[in-house]
C-alpha cells in the first residue's frame, strides 16, 4: 500500500460546518461578556424605536380624537378648513388629493430622470465626467428645502408662463392643462419642483446599486454579442430592481412630507379642480406649516389629526414598497 495513502486514511475528517440555524443559535447564547454587550444594546435599540413610534402614534391618535370630536363637518369628505368656528368644521379631503396628485407629479417626473443619470454614470459616461456629475448631485441632495422653496417661488413660478400656456393651447381640451393665466403658483409646479428635490436621492441610491451589478453578468451579456443597451436591459435593471423600488419609496416619503418648499410655491385655495394649472388644492405638510402658528387650541389638534392620516399614509406606503421588495429578497440577477 502507498504511504501517502495510508495517510490518507488515517487523518481524521474536519469536523462538521455548523448549519445556519446553529449559527444563529449559537450568536443567540454568547457567552463572552462583549458579545453580550452588543445583543443588549442591539435588542435595546430595536425596542426603543418601536416605543418611539407607538408613542407618537398615541399622542397623535389622542390629539386627533379630541379634535374629529368636535367636528361638525365629515373628517374625511368636508371640503373645508374652518376651525375657528363654533363648533370647528374640517375635513381632510382636499389635502388627501393634493398631496397624493403633488408626490405622483414628482414621481412620474423624477424616477425615469434618476434612473437614467444613474445608467449614465455608471455605464456610459467617462470616469472623471461621472465623478463630476456625482459630485454635484451630492451636492444637490444637501440643498435645505427653504432654499429649494426659494427658488421655486422667484425663479421658478415666473418662468412657468410659457409652459402653461403651451400646455393650454394643445391639451387644454382634457380638463387636466386648462389654464384661466393667473399665477402659476399650482400642483403642476410644485410637482415640478418636488421631483427637483427627490432626484438627487433617487439617483444616488441608484447609482450605488447598479455599481453592484456582478461583472461576470456584464461580461457574459458582452461575450454573447450584446449591445450595451441590452446589457444593461438583461443584466443592470433586473438586478437593480428592488434598490431602485427602495430609491423611489425614499423619494416618495420626502415628497409626500415636504412642508417649506411647498408652502413658498403652492397658493392653496382649499377646494379640489381638475385643471392641475390653477391655483387650488394644498397638501398636509403646507397646511399644517400655514396655519400652525394661528391656530387655536381646537386648531391645533385638528392639524394634529390631519398630521395623523400622513403618518398613516407614509407607513402604508413604506409597507407597501416593503412588500414588493421582500418578493425579490435578494436582488434578481440577471435574467434574460
Amino acid at each position: 500500500m502507498d504511504i501517502t495513502t495510508k495517510n490518507t486514511e488515517d487523518a481524521p475528517l474536519p469536523p462538521p460546518r455548523p448549519t445556519v440555524a446553529e449559527q444563529k443559535r449559537n450568536a443567540r447564547g454568547a457567552t463572552r461578556p462583549g458579545d453580550r454587550v452588543f445583543l443588549g444594546l442591539s435588542r435595546g435599540s430595536g425596542i426603543l424605536l418601536l416605543v418611539i413610534m407607538a408613542a407618537i402614534a398615541a399622542f397623535l391618535a389622542y390629539r386627533a380624537s379630541l379634535a374629529i370630536s368636535k367636528d361638525h363637518g365629515n373628517f374625511f369628505t368636508t371640503f373645508e378648513w374652518n376651525t375657528n368656528l363654533v363648533p370647528p368644521v374640517f375635513g381632510i379631503a382636499v389635502l388627501v388629493y393634493g398631496t397624493i396628485v403633488s408626490s405622483v407629479i414628482a414621481m412620474a417626473l423624477a424616477v425615469p430622470v434618476a434612473v437614467a443619470i444613474a445608467l449614465f454614470i455608471t455605464h456610459y459616461a467617462p470616469r472623471r465626467l461621472g465623478g463630476a456629475i456625482s459630485y454635484v448631485i451630492d451636492l444637490l441632495a444637501a440643498v435645505p428645502s427653504i432654499v429649494y422653496g426659494l427658488w421655486g417661488a422667484l425663479i421658478l413660478v415666473p418662468h412657468m408662463n410659457g409652459l402653461f400656456g403651451w400646455l393650454n393651447d394643445y391639451l387644454g381640451w382634457t380638463g387636466l392643462f386648462s389654464w384661466d393665466e393667473g399665477a402659476p403658483r399650482s400642483m403642476l409646479t410644485v410637482g415640478i419642483l418636488l421631483a427637483i428635490m427627490i432626484l438627487p436621492i433617487i439617483t444616488n441610491v441608484s447609482r450605488e446599486v447598479f455599481r453592484q451589478v456582478p461583472q461576470m453578468h456584464e461580461e457574459a451579456a458582452l461575450a454573447l454579442g450584446a449591445t450595451r443597451w441590452e446589457v444593461i436591459r438583461m443584466a443592470v435593471l433586473p438586478f437593480g430592481r428592488s434598490g431602485v423600488i427602495s430609491a423611489s419609496m425614499l423619494g416618495l416619503g420626502r415628497a409626500l412630507g415636504e412642508t417649506m418648499a411647498v408652502a413658498t410655491v403652492l397658493s392653496p385655495d382649499f377646494d379640489i379642480h381638475l385643471s392641475l394649472l390653477n391655483p387650488g388644492g394644498g397638501t398636509f405638510a403646507q397646511n399644517i406649516a400655514s396655519k400652525f402658528g394661528e391656530a387655536t387650541q381646537d386648531g391645533r389638534d385638528a392639524l394634529i389629526a390631519s398630521g395623523l392620516v400622513l403618518f398613516v399614509i407614509t407607513l402604508l406606503v413604506n409597507g407597501a414598497a416593503r412588500m414588493i421588495i421582500a418578493r425579490r429578497k435578494e436582488y434578481s440577477g440577471a435574467n434574460a
